[in-house]
């Protein structure tokens, strides 16, 4: 069924050419700006260069990603370049392949897997409570960012490996990523400088990156497999999944490739999401209020378990809260195949839709006081009043993200066993903007002071 077709404004192609600069800086700035002066839909070009359509509307948002999904393939502008230095892992493939990957994969996340991986997350915690502790003690208010981030990446290598990596090891991977991650986002943004990057050796040096941490990874996976030892972790589940047609595993690129994608993807969203909510907890002391009394009421002195995590309800309200404000995947995009209409839109072929999340959260059509911090929309009666494809911090339809449940575990016990052994206080005044890169990181860190609680 279609609708009435309705007039859908053009940023002219001269202008988003001279804008692709500031984009770089500012892109939030920027698309905010369109959202504000043309509605929740426009036609514009990417780089100046590139048929799209930018919306935050649910009902194209949903056409696109769930309704008539298989008319839609994700942008060789960003996944293309993704994949270049990622590996053609299920956050970068498509089609077929990205099908038969995902169907391979995706039962390895099954209830009992995750629920296996409590104890690994409660041990990763508890140290890196003993690091923020030290911390605090001598710089008394502390940067939380690099120390969620730290803590994601370690909960993600043991979920991966059953231990921890080396810590020059670690610290290489770590840093490999941002520095990536980085210049991935400024080849998306400037494709018009591509010859530049090439001729200056930038491509070469980042290229030369991604090798060195493909050979960290490769040591790991071939260790595994030559020891003959099985564990209970995500790196067994990939070695013990068979194609169904086959009967055969995984090569080793292809276990690589999906080995990359589930360490930058698994803990980089992670961290973004709980550096934010540590800020927005540090400006809401009622809300760390409930959040304990609901600690109290479920858990008393004893740690979590994997059953206790749906009684949590306020403590889930609060992390959807937050990702609904910060999304860490705050935007996303995908290239139309054939001509389309969604809600009236007109979809030619060849467009490219830029689903802007970060938007869409805070679109006042769908919520009301959009940038409050309200952890009751998320109550159960509310959430049902949402429009679908109104809120999608995971993503939606078929791609829907694999490690969603892991994610949401994972935050939870962080705010369960932090707030249990920490009062939190946010230095007065304090500003964090977002920088948004693949994720969305705090530009300026997250100050707080962590104190043990009398």
């Amino acid at each position: 069924m279609t609708t009435t077709p309705r007039s859908i404004p053009t940023i002219p192609r001269l202008r988003t050419l001279l804008n692709s600069f500031r984009f770089v800086r500012v892109p939030l700035d920027v698309l905010n700006q369109n959202i504000r002066t043309h509605g929740d839909t426009m036609y514009t070009y990417i780089g100046g260069l590139y048929p799209g359509l930018l919306t935050v509307n649910p009902a194209v948002i949903q056409q696109v990603l769930q309704k008539n999904h298989r008319n839609y393939k994700k942008s060789p502008i960003q996944f293309d370049k993704m994949a270049h230095y990622l590996g053609n892992g299920l956050l970068t493939s498509e089609g077929e392949y990205w099908l038969r990957q995902r169907r391979l994969i995706q039962p390895g996340f099954h209830r009992q897997r995750i629920a296996g991986l409590t104890q690994v997350m409660l041990g990763v915690i508890g140290e890196s409570m003993k690091r923020i502790e030290a911390d605090s003690r001598t710089h008394g208010d502390i940067d939380i960012y690099p120390h969620m981030m730290e803590l994601a990446f370690r909960i993600m290598a043991r979920s991966l490996f059953s231990t921890d990596l080396p810590e020059a090891e670690l610290r290489i991977l770590s840093d490999n990523i941002s520095t990536l991650q980085e210049f991935i986002i400024r080849e998306i943004r400037q494709p018009f400088l591509e010859p530049w990057f090439r001729l200056s050796g930038q491509v070469r040096r980042h290229e030369a990156l991604a090798r060195q941490s493909d050979e960290i990874l490769l040591r790991f996976i071939r260790q595994r497999q030559q020891s003959g030892e099985t564990k209970n972790d995500l790196l067994q589940m990939l070695l013990d999944a068979r194609y169904e047609d086959s009967g055969l595993g995984m090569n080793e690129r292809q276990l690589l490739d999906e080995t990359t994608i589930l360490l930058v993807a698994g803990h980089e969203t992670s961290a973004c999401a709980l550096s934010w909510t540590w800020q927005l907890l540090g400006q809401h002391p009622e809300v760390v209020e409930r959040l304990r009394e609901e600690l109290q009421e479920v858990l008393g002195e004893r740690e979590p378990t994997f059953e206790d995590l749906p009684r949590l309800r306020y403590t889930q309200q609060v992390i959807e809260e937050s990702l609904r404000l910060y999304p860490p995947a705050w935007i996303t995009d995908r290239v139309a195949l054939e001509d389309d209409e969604a809600d009236g839109v007109p979809i030619p072929k060849g467009t490219t839709i830029i689903i802007y999340i970060y938007g869409a959260h805070r679109n006042p059509a769908v919520w009301d006081a959009p940038d409050r911090f309200d952890p009751d929309r998320f109550a159960p009666k509310k959430r049902k009043e949402q429009p679908a494809f109104s809120y999608l911090p995971f993503g939606g339809g078929p791609r829907l993200c694999i490690g969603n449940n892991f994610a949401m575990m994972e935050m939870q016990l962080v705010l369960a066993q932090m707030l249990r052994r920490f009062d939190i206080e946010a230095p007065a005044g304090q500003k964090v903007t977002p920088l948004p890169l693949i994720t969305m990181r705090p530009r300026e860190g997250v100050r707080m002071k962590f104190m043990p609680k009398k």
